[in-house]
């Protein structure tokens, strides 16, 4: 039985998490601000399943990323209030036990952005350029470190133009100095996950051909 969801089953499950997400804002010009890095990923992965074929599998991982983006952009990361849901569900403090003093769900973001793109790069590289799953395992990586680096000067660069209290709002550093570096380290944590799967000589996992 296959419980990979359909693309279009992935497509509304987002939509609705992305809605819901919506319902009573509150801080909606700063949950925009965030919220329309999603609707241009969203566009941008639409427009590549349209031009390459890609797996459900493959949609989906995005859409993972996509979705938890867009419950962190309501609470505006550092307010996400994981730690009550689970204190709620399972009666369990995921902070007390680990000796948390700060929010980490924007560290879940950055570990789910490796974690769930790294496949999905080298399915495309390894199918569009004939390569090896190891060759596009290395691929996959290095764009992971790359776009997480991009990605925190950009940051900087939309902190630069805002006031102190809404720099640190958007950017959700917490008081820590070393963030941008943490996040970065996460995502590449995220990648190397993969990393048995693909590299390892007596790995079973091969990059499924993709139909033309």
């Amino acid at each position: 039985m296959n419980i990979i969801p359909s693309k279009k089953t992935s497509t509304l499950l987002m939509a609705a998490i992305f809605i819901t997400s919506w319902i009573k804002p509150i801080w909606p010009a700063e949950q925009a601000l965030h919220s329309s890095l999603t609707v241009i990923a969203f566009f941008i992965l639409w427009h590549h399943v349209k031009h390459n074929k890609t797996t459900d599998l493959d949609f989906f991982l995005i859409i993972i990323f996509l979705s938890t983006h867009s419950i962190a952009a309501r609470w505006l990361y550092s307010n996400t209030p994981y730690d009550n849901w689970l204190q709620t569900m399972l009666g369990f403090s995921l902070n007390q036990h680990l000796g948390w003093t700060r929010n980490n769900f924007d560290r879940l973001v950055h570990f789910l952005y490796g974690f769930c793109f790294t496949p999905v790069i080298i399915s495309h590289v390894a199918n569009r350029f004939f390569l090896s799953a190891k060759k596009g395992f290395i691929i996959a990586i290095t764009a992971i470190m790359v776009t997480s680096l991009w990605y925190e000067w950009f940051e900087w660069l939309i902190a630069i133009t805002l006031s102190a209290n809404d720099a640190e709002a958007y950017n959700g550093q917490q008081g820590d100095m070393w963030d941008a570096h943490k996040d970065m380290l996460v995502a590449t944590i995220g990648s190397l996950v993969w990393a048995k799967a693909y590299l390892s000589p007596h790995s079973t996992r091969a990059v499924t051909a993709i139909p033309r």
